[in-house]
């Protein structure tokens, strides 16, 4: 997103739930250092530098978020030394700021000096995913006897509810992935290659504000998804799966296109996936149990006919792609189901996806972005959802 963030007066986040998240888990000091979570912490602040590239001389960028429980007036933010021209924009809201770092030691270093000034810090709550060895051994030691425990999940349940703002960026960035992806169907022709439609994809997300992160794609016959010189002959069908971020939010949604017209099998193929997808998003409702969807999406692929080839998930997704809720235990990405069991909350956004890998018509596959609303559901980029005609713009749903 090209739109400058502006200045913070004060925490963005809901500091009461950060706060009871913490004492939940007995932790009474946070170090968050995953960009995604400094990001969520600082209220949409991310260096632009450092964001296509993590290594500096011998080291890397390791921005540093200190939150001691109840005292946001505590707060501290560790940035690397180009950052002070941001401080200079009043671009942190966090009373305390350092911006002297180049690598990882010396960032963590200066959140130990922080910690060491607060009192009664029994256990220290980090992120061991994004938390480098030499820096996680330097906290530990020069922090002992406090605990580090693990914080990741914490900071999960603080971003599973989104604000409104939040929800506002990803509609955004679902509504820009689906306009961009109708646009390159629209533009598709016999002979282009995927790696053409790919580089397409990228221009067109571009144009429209987004960081273009990834597209998946299938063409013809192949279940292949990697961008290739494979060209398009007509008849194709044509499968686009692309995330892009818009505020630092992602849109993910898949869409199928056809170089041609669709027979009837494949009307009734890609009517097949759209019954799972149905069936799961009519799960979606505040207080429904986070398993509730998977269950609902699994009843319809195991009386399919085509039951051997769906499959089938269903996700959080917000500045992480796969995120709370977690659902189920049995997706593509690993991770316990912590809310199969669990009521769903307004605020929450969901990915469903489900693909067929017929062996003769190729991969046909959609996902879909709903939030979860006090009334049920709201669905964002819910166009192009059937066919989408190359060489033109279809308005249909």
């Amino acid at each position: 997103m090209s739109t400058l963030i502006q200045p913070a007066s004060g925490p963005s986040f809901d500091v009461a739930r950060l706060d009871r998240l913490l004492e939940e888990h007995g932790i009474d000091v946070l170090v968050a250092t995953s960009r995604h979570n400094v990001q969520y912490l600082l209220g949409g602040y991310r260096f632009f530098f450092f964001d296509v590239m993590e290594a500096i001389g011998l080291s890397r960028y390791l921005p540093v978020f200190v939150y001691r429980r109840g005292r946001p007036d505590e707060a501290l933010y560790v940035g690397n030394r180009m950052e002070g021209f941001e401080h200079e924009h009043g671009r942190f809201w966090t009373p305390h700021v350092r911006t002297a770092s180049w690598g990882t030691l010396d960032a963590i270093g200066a959140a130990i000096e922080h910690i060491a000034g607060l009192p009664g810090v029994r256990a220290i709550g980090i992120e061991p995913g994004f938390l480098p060895s030499d820096a996680a051994k330097t906290l530990a030691d020069a922090t002992a006897p406090a605990r580090l425990v693990d914080a990741t999940f914490t900071l999960e349940r603080l971003r599973a509810l989104k604000s409104a703002a939040e929800l506002a960026l990803v509609r955004e960035a679902s509504e820009r992935v689906v306009a961009a992806m109708r646009a390159v169907f629209a533009a598709c022709a016999p002979g282009m290659s995927k790696a053409d439609v790919v580089g397409r994809l990228r221009g067109e997300e571009q144009q429209r504000d987004l960081v273009f992160e990834y597209c998946l794609i299938a063409a013809g016959r192949s279940h292949n998804r990697a961008p290739s010189p494979q060209r398009l002959e007509p008849g194709d069908v044509i499968s686009l799966d692309s995330g892009g971020t818009y505020g630092g939010y992602i849109g993910d949604l898949s869409r199928m296109g056809i170089l041609g017209e669709p027979d009837a099998e494949l009307a009734d193929l890609l009517a097949a996936v759209d019954e799972v997808q149905q069936a799961a998003r009519a799960a979606i409702r505040p207080g429904a149990l986070g398993g509730e969807i998977i269950a609902a999406g699994e009843a319809v692929v195991r009386r399919s006919p085509h039951a051997a080839v769906l499959d089938f998930t269903a996700h959080g997704i917000g500045l992480v792609s796969h995120e709370a809720p977690r659902l189920t235990e049995h997706g593509p990405v690993p991770y316990p189901a912590t809310d199969a069991h669990r009521p769903l909350e307004a605020g929450m956004v969901i990915s469903v996806e489900t693909a067929l890998q017929h062996p003769r018509r190729g991969y046909i596959k959609l996902e879909d972005t709903l939030a979860v609303t006090a009334a049920g559901s709201s669905a964002f980029g819910d166009g192009g959802r059937g066919w989408n005609r190359a060489g033109r713009r279809d308005d249909a749903p």
